[in-house]
């Protein structure tokens, strides 16, 4: 395929690394969402929908070809192609693999945003991969007492090493909380989140299920606590933030965070661009010890990790 030939207003940018969502991307790699929905209308490099054949992928880190400066794109995955300067967010001297994951920054920044305030108040998040654990670092920062609700024993370790209170959720029945954020991608976790919130609670849900149904108790318990039930999603910010913030003020401040947050920690896999099957294949199957995969555009075909 021919290298793209910039239009007016473009830059070549050259692929470093891009990142594999655990989330949204093992949707579409399993089929579980509608063929119709768009891809994503607010990005131009996402247009059309879900329907085979398309090009996804929105996590990209690259080299301006002209300058050499550091840029993210949300952008499929692709080794080299032009973009709108204006689309692209410049980045400061980084690891490209770890930057990848400034979409789930971007996220975590929303769905902390949307929590509110809560000094000292304690917060639930149920499920402790990227997404979960970035939430869980920033709402610390924001005065919340975050404990992640995970199954699995190796990602409760992994919240406790980067100093995320965990545990299981069998053992969080007797809790009573004023929010729990729903981060788990499972679409029996709804259900188990309400019976943890205190009266008039929020169930904040993150998780994006596709086309998988989700069963809600809303009988006596749900109806005579007045709870609430609301998405957080990072496409569009919300009317009430609207007089603070912007989604380029959100996304200036997810890359002031790329520095001060363990993402190398969490970027636990890096396969090479021509090994990408083998990467989507250890996202589906949920490899221990997988927390983020990406691809390597300059990695040898030997040197997967």
């Amino acid at each position: 395929m021919p290298t793209p030939r910039p239009a007016a207003g473009e830059v070549l940018v050259r692929t470093l690394c891009s990142g594999i969502s655990g989330g949204t991307e093992r949707l579409v790699y399993r089929g579980e969402i509608p063929a119709e929905l768009a891809l994503d209308d607010t990005i131009d490099a996402l247009g059309g929908t879900f329907s085979y054949p398309f090009a996804y992928g929105y996590a990209c880190v690259g080299e301006v070809a002209e300058s050499g400066q550091a840029v993210f794109a949300f952008h499929p995955h692709q080794d080299v192609f032009a973009a709108r300067a204006e689309d692209l967010i410049p980045l400061p001297a980084i690891d490209p693999a770890p930057a990848t994951l400034f979409p789930l920054v971007e996220t975590a920044l929303q769905v902390t945003l949307d929590a509110g305030s809560g000094y000292r108040d304690r917060v639930i998040v149920l499920g402790a991969g990227v997404l979960g654990l970035l939430t869980g670092l920033l709402l610390q920062r924001s005065g919340w007492r975050p404990l992640i609700a995970e199954p699995q024993a190796w990602r409760r370790a992994t919240a406790s090493s980067l100093g995320v209170t965990a545990a299981a959720p069998d053992e969080l029945a007797e809790e009573q909380v004023p929010l729990v954020i729903d981060a788990s991608g499972n679409p029996d976790a709804p259900a188990m989140a309400l019976n943890m919130l205190a009266h008039e609670g929020t169930l904040l849900i993150a998780s994006w299920f596709g086309t998988n149904p989700v069963v809600l108790p809303l009988g006596g318990a749900f109806h005579r606590r007045r709870l609430i039930i609301r998405s957080t999603q990072v496409t569009t910010v919300p009317a009430r933030l609207s007089g603070t913030w912007t989604r380029s003020r959100r996304r200036r401040e997810a890359v002031d965070l790329l520095a001060g947050l363990p993402l190398a920690q969490l970027c636990t896999h890096v396969f090479a661009f021509g090994h990408a099957a083998d990467a989507f294949r250890a996202v589906d199957q949920g490899m221990p010890g997988l927390m983020h995969a990406v691809l390597d555009y300059d990695r040898s075909a030997a040197g997967d990790l």
